[in-house]
């Protein structure tokens, strides 16, 4: 179980990072700019957003597993048509529609998880997900560098197909289904719509929702700006994004098993924080190193990066699971809005935000940090209502009344 539900979560990063290294050999091949390429992965995750307000719902409607592997169907299809498109326009298309369709696995593989497993159990379980995902990231542009090799930047999605086929048909045979009829809900589309809009308007899901957004973004930044950081501002080639990916995830790894080691050791509000105070420091460290002429290149470009993102790793299970167990009867739709929040973000930073800031190592690292700073609060905003919210139910006999503070 925790093999497939691993693999189901590292479609999307696999689909994202592996195609990097093949940007300059397509940007020659479709005659277009650095920025024209970028909407390669902005397209493919603004669709992965919309699609991902969809797939925790349908899941929670018809099932976890008929969703995942209608997902994969199409997921392999969409990536046989990226192989053989003629023109980057055609390209775009079939990354929308690899973008619709890959969300189906991670996102319903998240409440899979609170189907099956239980406080400590849980946050152990999610730790571990994240750390055999965090691998993903850091293997996709070694892969994709390593196919560039032997041939054209097309072998890259034929890749992917052979990935998509094992995944899916892994889930096809040996997974069973986790949400059983009785639990199910209808599938009517307003209702469905309803259910989003009801955690959205719940104050602590939006601020989750947020907070998970932010809590990644930082280190989404640097992975959105793969591409521009490694050939523009390090002047390195496309066999080189390993510089960049394995210090980054490798931090992510390895937060991520500590905050599965520690779960039931410490409460997951003071892991979380501690994973935070990690991060901000990491990330001022950066910011320093970026500023110096002498250490604003490698190795000190990416020295502290695992740093920063293993406070990200030790925060993200402990928010995710928050998100899930503030909707214990809709946990599917919990799961779609926080995915699509985090995905329209990155989808606008992928396009608009990265070719931007990629343009010095002191302007990732700043901005990496402010977002991380930003998240830190809205943390601790959340600590001090859910609190505030908890003294409220246990001292009064009404019912609880969400305000519209956020």
């Amino acid at each position: 179980m925790l093999s497939m539900l691993a693999g189901l979560g590292m479609v999307g990063p696999f689909s994202i990072d592996m195609v990097f290294p093949a940007f300059a050999q397509m940007q020659v091949q479709f005659g277009v700019n650095e920025v024209a390429m970028q909407q390669v992965v902005s397209v493919y995750l603004l669709a992965f957003a919309v699609m991902s307000l969809f797939h925790g719902s349908l899941s929670d409607a018809l099932g976890r597993k008929p969703v995942i592997i209608v997902g994969g169907v199409i997921y392999i299809i969409a990536a046989i048509g990226c192989a053989l498109a003629p023109s980057l326009w055609v390209l775009l298309v079939f990354r929308a529609i690899q973008g619709m369709s890959a969300g189906a696995g991670q996102i319903v593989s998240r409440a899979i998880v609170r189907d099956l497993y239980q406080d400590a159990d849980a946050q152990r379980m999610m730790a571990q997900i994240s750390m055999i995902f965090g691998l993903a990231p850091a293997l996709a542009p070694i892969v994709g560098g390593w196919l560039l090799s032997i041939g054209p930047w097309r072998y890259l999605f034929l890749f992917l197909v052979l990935f998509g086929m094992l995944v899916t048909g892994s889930v096809a045979l040996l997974m069973p289904e986790t949400h059983p009829v009785s639990k199910r809900t209808p599938l009517h589309l307003r209702p469905l719509l309803q259910g989003l809009l009801d955690v959205w308007r719940d104050p602590s899901g939006r601020r989750l929702a947020i907070n998970a957004m932010l809590n990644f973004s930082g280190m989404w930044l640097y992975i959105a700006s793969a591409p521009l950081f490694i050939v523009n501002l390090l002047g390195k080639g496309e066999q080189d994004f390993w510089l960049l990916f394995v210090p980054l995830i490798s931090g992510m790894i390895l937060g991520s098993y500590v905050s599965g080691r520690l779960a039931g050791r410490m409460s997951g509000s003071r892991l979380a924080t501690l994973g935070y105070y990690i991060s901000l420091g990491g990330g001022a460290l950066n910011v320093i190193l970026t500023l110096i002429p002498a250490t604003a290149r490698l190795p000190w470009a990416v020295a502290v990066l695992p740093i920063y993102s293993f406070g990200v790793a030790t925060a993200f299970p402990i928010i995710t699971l928050a998100m899930l167990d503030r909707f214990p009867k809709s946990r599917g739709a919990a799961s779609s809005v926080q995915s699509f929040v985090s995905l329209l973000a990155n989808a606008l930073t992928s396009a608009l935000i990265a070719p931007f800031l990629a343009t010095a190592l002191w302007h990732l690292s700043t901005a990496s940090l402010a977002i991380t700073a930003a998240s830190f609060w809205l943390w601790q905003r959340h600590l001090r209502l859910s609190q505030d919210e908890d003294c409220a139910a246990t001292t009064t006999p009404m019912a609880y009344e969400p305000t519209d503070e956020m």
